[in-house]
């Protein structure tokens, strides 16, 4: 909350430099409002109304919670090589600008409202929305061409999309302020409650499209993204319950109450704060753990784990260990081996068996030393044991 007191601050000094009899002032001030605060801040600190002190702290610390995590996430932004990583780092801080938009909106209904605040709220309301929800679209799509292609878009493609998307809220937005205010002559705070909910049908689009694109992100064939596919799944769909809940309540809820125009403030100040704190735990704290991560180091081959693959050890000559004066078993294999084959086919003649004999696996009777034998000699091929008379395979 450390931007609290100066807000505090700059209220006073604009209260201060307005003309109000101070008399009138000191009596109309709320209790818990010492730091002379007066009408048309006295939500920020009326102990009377609790709302209006909740939402102000929530707000304020998580307002305070983006921008350390935006600081983060920009300081170790060169620690981060891969690329499938760093596109991501775009769409998580447009998003993290989008969420400090909706906690300092927040304020602007802890306020009185009058003509300039209420074309601020209409104007400022759906386009911050849409500027979140667009980040969730394209993060859906990243983390799907990466499931599916194992290669992502890049980082400004994804933001420069998101922006667009966005823009098409402001249009819609501006377009209703137009014709209700420039050509109707209505004044900006006298809009019907479904007015402005139908306002907001291209923001609920977006989250939508970005649910869709979250569980598509899903079906990919590369393991290493799901776990953001899931956290990603997740922030839509709390999102559109948090949707579902405040709309109805806006259109329904309040005139079944009969709360219609006093409780329809705080219902919109409620959801911005709510929203804002959920993306923020739900999608850019893990977007952000999952891109800083450092990658798994290569774990150290287990010899002696006859579940993995053959190591490339056994690929290893030894013959440059050995002197040259012990590189002549290959040669005595060689020379055993033809002069067994010579005494077969001399054999099978004199028994006048001229047929082919089958040929067999065959090994001679010079002992061949095994390479663990010879490691375990120190490099040097070892005599044969005195008991050696010759290894076969049959």
């Amino acid at each position: 909350m450390a931007f609290f007191p100066v807000l505090l601050l700059f209220l006073s000094v604009v209260q201060c430099g307005s003309s109000q009899d101070p008399e009138e002032d000191s009596s109309a001030v709320p209790r818990g409002c010492g730091w002379g605060l007066v009408r048309p801040y006295t939500l920020l600190c009326d102990l009377d109304s609790v709302w209006g002190v909740a939402v102000e702290s929530a707000a304020a610390g998580g307002a305070l919670a983006a921008i350390l995590l935006g600081l983060i996430i920009l300081c170790r932004l060169h620690h981060v090589s891969e690329a499938e990583k760093r596109s991501g780092v775009g769409p998580i801080l447009l998003l993290l600008l989008g969420i400090l938009g909706l906690f300092g909106l927040s304020f602007a209904y802890l306020i009185e409202r009058d003509e300039q605040l209420c074309l601020l709220r209409r104007a400022l309301w759906g386009l911050l929305f849409a500027l979140c929800f667009s980040c969730l679209l394209v993060q859906g799509v990243r983390l799907r061409r990466l499931g599916r292609e194992r290669r992502g878009p890049g980082g400004c493609a994804l933001t420069g999309l998101a922006l667009g998307l966005s823009a098409v809220q402001g249009i819609i937005a501006a377009e209703w302020l137009l014709l209700t205010v420039l050509r109707e002559g209505r004044a900006a705070c006298q809009y019907l409650p479904l007015d402005f909910s139908l306002a907001c049908s291209y923001v609920l689009a977006l989250l939508l499209a970005a649910l869709g694109a979250a569980s598509f992100a899903l079906c990919g064939k590369t393991r290493q993204w799901r776990c953001n596919a899931i956290w990603l799944l997740l922030a839509c769909l709390l999102s559109l319950l948090l949707w579902v809940a405040w709309v109805g309540f806006y259109l329904y809820g309040n005139a079944w109450l009969g709360r219609s125009p006093d409780w329809d403030e705080p219902a919109l100040a409620i959801a911005l704060v709510a929203q804002g704190w959920l993306l923020l735990l739900f999608h850019a704290v893990p977007e952000a753990h999952c891109c800083l991560r450092s990658p798994p180091q290569p774990s150290a081959p287990d010899y002696f784990d006859t579940s993995q693959a053959p190591s490339r050890m056994r690929e290893t000559s030894f013959d440059e260990d050995i002197p040259l004066s012990h590189r002549q078993f290959p040669e005595n294999q060689s020379y055993g081996f033809d002069e067994n084959t010579a005494g077969l086919r001399s054999a099978g003649n004199h028994n006048g068996n001229t047929a082919p004999r089958p040929s067999a696996p065959f090994r001679s009777n010079v002992y061949q030393p095994t390479e663990m034998t010879m490691i375990l000699n120190g490099g040097a091929v070892p005599s044969a044991p005195p008991t050696y008379t010759g290894r076969q395979l049959w």
